[in-house]
């Protein structure tokens, strides 16, 4: 079984940045398309951003596009950077995992994941 194990989580302050990890149990990872949700309380799971499993396709969602960012490695680990950090960013975020080809899926929506990690929670302060 595949399991993802995210962290980084923590109480930061507007305008701060933070790096999230996920890290996979097994190295087929490298085959793996890449995304980050989050979920905030009482709302929906929220798609934030994905890499390709060569890491050369990114999608992100436009509520964070230009303040994120989605790297990897080859092996083991993925991150997602986060700047500029806002009280509205506070949430759960989620590592999954797609062991489909970027163009035979949509990174944007949950359900083309059939890997999650438990989360870690990120709250930002005013």
């Amino acid at each position: 079984q595949v399991q993802l194990v995210e962290s980084g989580g923590g109480l930061v302050q507007a305008g701060d940045s933070l790096t999230l990890s996920c890290v996979a149990s097994v190295n087929t990872f490298n085959q793996y398309t890449m995304g980050w949700f989050r979920q905030a309380p009482g709302q929906d799971r929220e798609f934030v951003a994905a890499i390709s499993s060569n890491g050369g396709n990114t999608a992100f969602a436009n509520s964070v596009k230009g303040q994120f960012g989605i790297s990897r490695d080859y092996v083991r680990t993925a991150w997602l950077e986060m700047h500029r950090l806002k009280p509205e960013d506070t949430a759960v975020y989620y590592c999954a995992g797609a062991d489909r080809d970027w163009f035979s899926l949509s990174p944007h929506l949950w359900d083309a994941y059939g890997y999650w990690g438990k989360g870690t929670q990120v709250t930002v302060s005013s």
